[in-house]
């Protein structure tokens, strides 16, 4: 292209760039790229003029190329399909009158800062330094699937718009970050998808504003992050899936609102996270969905989830902050699977983990009353029974107190009404106390029992005593033989 050809703007742009000198046609942050399309030739740059001038790549000696044009129009497409652009690109405050092609290309950097584009169409691009795309405003998808990025992708107060629902808005699965992924404040109006991406620092999500309702918010399945997942104050409108996640560092969700009513607000199912936080975030409005998953530390407030879970095989070590067994209860009984005897074994370990084993037995009682509805006819009455006398061996201090009682009365009825001797010259002196004993206690004797026999109605007692006292041993056996078999 001979400089002959370009208007006086273009004329401007081509001069500069062998010296990497910048040309700002306006002051950036005051004027908004939005109403780009309503500049005149005076600040208009050709896309055709900036691909020739990238790839004819013209040289001043001493000097580094680079190309840094601010408050542009760019008309014509950008398009930069394969193409090697050794010099980095800074296009700030632009309005692209067409959405850029850069398909499979290999970039030194790209700076979009602050610029309006209709989409961008980055897939399988290699960029060696960082993609800055901070307060930028897209009104179609950008694609950047398969990409590699050397340096991080800045996305910070960008907002991401599309028309069409079944097209994500922002397409970094299978892409790869070297450094981390920077988008506080994104504002995107579809699908976020990062699927199978692989992440070499922390995601910042903090204050972000995700809307897809009906569909997901955000899609992470299989993402590894090498460092942490920071999401405080996150809005989600729709699902957000991380299945398979693969997260070193903590997944940070405080203070967050989460919603997709009627279906998942959080999947993280089959994942490996060092830490969740949902602490003082509001109740999630949809299910929380954690199967099959391994994370150190599990922190959220009862309240914060209020709706069905799903904690099959889920595995922690630590749960925060500490609550009373009795407000973390209600949640087990929201399982969407129904009775889950994992889900309550891993909360009395938690518990035990700190060392609270009051609370861990009271986890225990309640599983098995729970697995006391799971049960026929016959079993729920014997595991009623336990229930009662001894708290299935977590209240031994109940069979106590039935003993004493029973003790207590039989001695009263006895010591008023002596039965009569079987031998009045072999039988020992009787002792109301010591009979009452023999009838309850089915192993040990005082040689009371054998020695005087009831009548009538005190004979009934005589069985009633015996046969609660077989009920009481048993129970309590079973008790302790279950606790000893958790110990």
């Amino acid at each position: 292209m001979e400089i002959n050809d370009l208007t006086p703007a273009e004329v401007r742009v081509w001069r500069a760039f062998p010296r990497g000198e910048p040309v700002d046609f306006g002051e950036t942050e005051a004027q908004n790229p939005a109403t780009g399309s309503e500049w005149g030739p005076e600040r208009t740059v050709r896309a055709s003029v900036l691909r020739a001038l990238l790839l004819s790549t013209p040289q001043a000696d001493g000097e580094i190329p680079r190309l840094r044009l601010s408050g542009a129009r760019i008309t014509g497409q950008l398009n930069l399909m394969y193409a090697v652009v050794d010099h980095p690109l800074h296009l700030r405050y632009c309005h692209f009158d067409e959405s850029p092609d850069l398909y499979g290309s290999r970039l030194r950097q790209l700076n979009l800062r602050g610029s309006v584009l209709p989409a961008l169409n980055l897939p399988s691009t290699r960029i060696d330094g960082p993609l800055r795309m901070t307060d930028c405003r897209v009104r179609g998808p950008v694609r950047l699937a398969g990409s590699q990025i050397a340096g991080a992708l800045f996305m910070d107060g960008a907002e991401l718009i599309t028309s069409d629902a079944s097209v994500a808005v922002l397409q970094l699965n299978q892409s790869v970050l070297g450094d981390g992924f920077a988008a506080p404040g994104l504002r995107a109006r579809g699908e976020v998808r990062l699927d199978g991406a692989t992440v070499g620092g922390s995601v910042n999500l903090e204050g972000a504003d995700l809307s897809n309702p009906g569909g997901r918010a955000l899609s992470a399945q299989s993402l590894e992050v090498r460092a942490d997942v920071r999401a405080r104050r996150l809005r989600a409108e729709g699902g957000i899936d991380l299945r398979g996640a693969r997260i070193t560092g903590r997944l940070d969700l405080n203070r967050s609102r989460l919603s997709n009513p009627g279906g998942m607000a959080l999947r993280a199912s089959s994942c490996v996270i060092g830490e969740l936080w949902l602490f003082r975030s509001e109740p999630l409005d949809g299910t929380l969905h954690l199967r099959r998953s391994r994370i150190d530390v599990l922190g959220f407030e009862p309240q914060v989830v209020a709706g069905e879970v799903l904690f099959n095989n889920l595995s922690y070590t630590a749960l925060t902050p500490h609550e009373p067994a009795e407000r973390r209860l209600p949640l087990l009984e929201r399982d969407g699977d129904g009775y889950v005897p994992y889900a309550y074994e891993q909360l009395a370990a938690a518990y035990r983990h700190v060392g609270d084993e009051g609370a861990a037995r009271r986890v225990q009682l309640a599983k098995l009353r729970r697995h006391r509805a799971t049960l026929p006819w016959l079993g729920r009455a014997w595991g009623h029974l336990q229930d009662l006398t001894v708290g299935y061996g977590f209240r031994p201090l109940r069979a106590a107190v039935w003993l004493l009682s029973l003790l207590a009365a039989g001695s009263t009825v006895y010591a008023l009404h002596h039965p009569h001797p079987l031998k009045a010259d072999e039988a020992p002196e009787f002792n109301p106390v010591f009979y009452t004993l023999d009838l309850l206690l089915p192993v040990i004797s005082f040689g009371q029992e054998g020695a005087f026999a009831p009548v009538g109605g005190y004979q009934f007692l005589s069985y009633v005593l015996i046969l609660t006292g077989w009920i009481l041993a048993t129970t309590v056996i079973a008790g302790v033989s279950r606790s000893v078999t958790r110990q």
